[in-house]
C-alpha cells in the first residue's frame, strides 16, 4: 500500500485532501506535522460538511481534521484491528513508536503481522537402563548380537539457539560453568578443551553462521545417566530447525554418536544417542549390519505403578571416566567369560522386557539383580567397595533389585521397592545421606520449537 496517497501536511488546503481522498479511494487522508508524525485525520464527510458551512476548498486544513481519531500500533493484535474495522471505520493508520505512519489497514488489505527475529529451543531427555548395558559396544556386536532395554525419564539437558547477522559465535555452557566467544567458526576450534564436545558437535553440522548457543542441563556431568549424548541431541534438535530437509530420529542418534565417539574418540556404546532422541521405553537390538528400535507399548498401569516403585539415587561423580571404563571394559571382553556373561545380559535384557510387557514388576526388579550382578563383572572398574557397600545395604533395606546406571564407578543407582516398603527404604537410606531424585518417564525423546523473540 502507497503511504503517501494518504498523508497530507498540516498546512495543506482542503482542496489538496480531497484530491488525495480521490487517489486512494478510502474516503480518508492522514494529517502530519514537521516531523511527519501523524496527529488527526480529515475525512471526506469531515470536509464536506465543513464545506456545506461555508468553508472554501483553498482553506487549510488545519482547523478540520479530527485529533482524537483511532489508530494501530506494530503490536497490535490482528483481532483488535479487525473489530475496530468491524465498526464501520473506514481505514486504521498503522503508527511507530514515533507516531510515523508505517501502514494502513483497511476492509481490502490488513498487512500481515510484521515478523520479529526467532530464536530456538530443544530439550532431550537423560535414560535410566534396565538391562543389556555393554552390548551395545560396537566390537561387542560386531561379534554377537547385543541387547539392551531402557526408557527416559524427566531429567533434560536444554538448548536456547539464537541466530546472528554476523559469523561470530558464542557457546555459554551452565554445566560446564563458563563461555567462549569468538570471531568464527574456525576460531571455535582453537580454544580450551573444555568446549570439545561442542566442538565436535558444530565440526559435524558445519552451520554457516554465526550464533548465540546457551546450554543446562537438569543433571550434574558424570551422572552416568548418558549425559553428554544428552546435551549433543539438544543442540543437534535446536539446529535441525534451521532445516528445510530435517534429519529424522535415526540420523540425530547418528550424528550424536558421531560427533561423541568418532571425533571426540570417547569410548561407549550406541544405546544412550538413541535413547535420548527416540525417548520412551524402547528395546534395541545391535547387530552389525543395522540398530533396531523397538518401542514397548506398556500399559499406562504398568508405567504408574514403576513410577512409583523406581528410587533414583546419586552415589557420587562417575568421575568422568565412563570412557576408561568403556576402554578396559573393552580389554577385559577379549576374555570368553567376560564375553559369556555379556550374552547372559542379553537374555536378561529380553526376560525383563517380557516381564515389562506383562506388568509383572517383582519379577522386573528380579531382573535388575541379575543385570547387576553381572555388569559389575564385566571390568574392575565397574564397582568399588563404596558402590558395593550401598548396593548390599539397599538390599537389606526392602530393595528387590537395581543396578548402578552408566559406565560404573559412580552416577546414580536406579533401585526398585515394593511400594509397602518403600517408606521405611527412604528413610533407611538416609541414614546413609542417601536422598533420591523424584522423576517420571519421558515418552517424547528429543523436542525442538522456535520462538518468537520477546525482546
Amino acid at each position: 500500500m502507497k503511504k503517501n496517497k494518504y498523508l497530507i501536511e498540516e498546512n495543506k488546503s482542503i482542496r489538496d485532501c480531497l484530491e488525495s481522498i480521490n487517489i486512494n479511494q478510502n474516503g480518508i487522508v492522514f494529517i502530519v506535522n514537521s516531523q511527519n508524525q501523524v496527529i488527526g485525520v480529515a475525512t471526506d464527510g469531515d470536509i464536506r460538511e465543513h464545506l456545506l458551512s461555508g468553508s472554501q476548498l483553498e482553506d487549510s486544513i488545519s482547523g478540520i481534521f479530527n485529533k482524537e481519531f483511532i489508530w494501530a500500533g506494530l503490536n497490535t493484535s490482528r483481532e483488535e484491528i479487525l473489530k475496530r474495522l468491524d465498526k464501520d471505520i473506514r481505514a486504521i493508520p498503522i503508527l511507530n513508536e514515533n507516531k510515523e505512519l508505517v501502514d494502513i489497514a483497511t476492509r481490502d488489505e490488513i498487512p500481515l503481522s510484521y515478523e520479529k527475529d526467532i530464536f530456538i529451543r530443544s530439550k532431550s531427555p537423560v535414560r535410566v537402563t534396565f538391562g543389556g548395558g555393554g552390548s551395545d559396544l560396537s566390537h561387542f556386536f560386531s561379534e554377537y548380537s547385543g541387547a539392551v532395554i531402557n526408557a527416559t525419564i524427566s531429567l533434560y539437558s536444554h538448548a536456547t539457539l539464537k541466530i546472528r547477522p554476523d559469523k561470530k559465535i558464542k557457546i555459554s555452557s551452565l554445566d560446564l560453568n563458563d563461555q567462549v566467544e569468538v570471531e568464527n567458526l574456525d576460531d571455535l576450534f582453537k580454544v580450551s578443551d573444555k568446549f570439545n564436545l561442542f566442538k565436535s558437535l558444530l565440526k559435524t553440522i558445519k552451520p554457516e553462521v554465526g550464533f548465540e548457543l546457551y546450554v543446562h542441563s537438569d543433571f550434574p556431568p558424570g551422572s552416568g545417566l548418558g549425559g553428554s549424548s544428552v546435551v549433543s541431541a539438544a543442540v543437534l534438535g535446536c539446529f535441525n530447525e534451521l532445516r528445510k530437509d530435517k534429519w529424522d530420529a535415526h540420523e540425530l542418534s547418528e550424528l550424536a554418536f558421531q560427533a561423541e565417539r568418532l571425533y571426540m574418540d570417547i569410548a561407549g556404546g550406541w544405546q544412550d544417542q538413541y535413547a535420548t532422541v527416540f525417548g520412551g521405553f524402547n528395546f534395541m537390538e545391535f547387530k552389525e549390519n543395522q540398530n533396531i528400535i523397538h518401542p514397548l507399548r506398556i500399559s499406562q498401569q504398568t508405567i504408574l505403578e514403576l513410577e512409583e516403585s523406581l528410587l533414583l539415587y546419586k552415589v557420587g561423580e562417575e568421575g568422568r571416566s565412563s570412557g576408561k571404563i568403556h576402554k578396559d571394559q573393552k580389554k577385559s571382553m577379549q576374555s570368553a567369560s567376560v564375553k559369556k556373561k555379556v550374552n547372559e545380559a542379553v537374555k536378561i535384557c529380553f526376560e525383563t522386557r517380557d516381564h515389562l510387557l506383562r506388568g509383572r514388576l517383582i519379577e522386573f526388579g528380579r531382573s535388575l539383580d541379575k543385570a547387576w550382578q553381572l555388569k559389575r563383572q564385566f571390568s574392575t572398574k565397574i564397582s568399588n567397595a563404596y558402590i558395593d557397600e550401598i548396593y548390599e545395604f539397599a538390599m537389606k533395606s526392602g530393595a528387590i533389585g537395581g543396578k548402578l546406571l552408566g559406565a560404573g564407578g559412580g552416577g546414580y543407582f536406579l533401585f526398585f521397592v515394593d511400594s509397602f516398603n518403600k517408606h521405611s527404604f527412604i528413610k533407611e537410606m538416609k541414614t546413609k545421606n542417601l536422598y533420591h531424585t523424584p522423576f517420571q518417564f519421558d515418552h517424547k525423546g528429543t523436542q525442538s520449537w522456535t520462538v518468537r523473540d520477546k525482546t
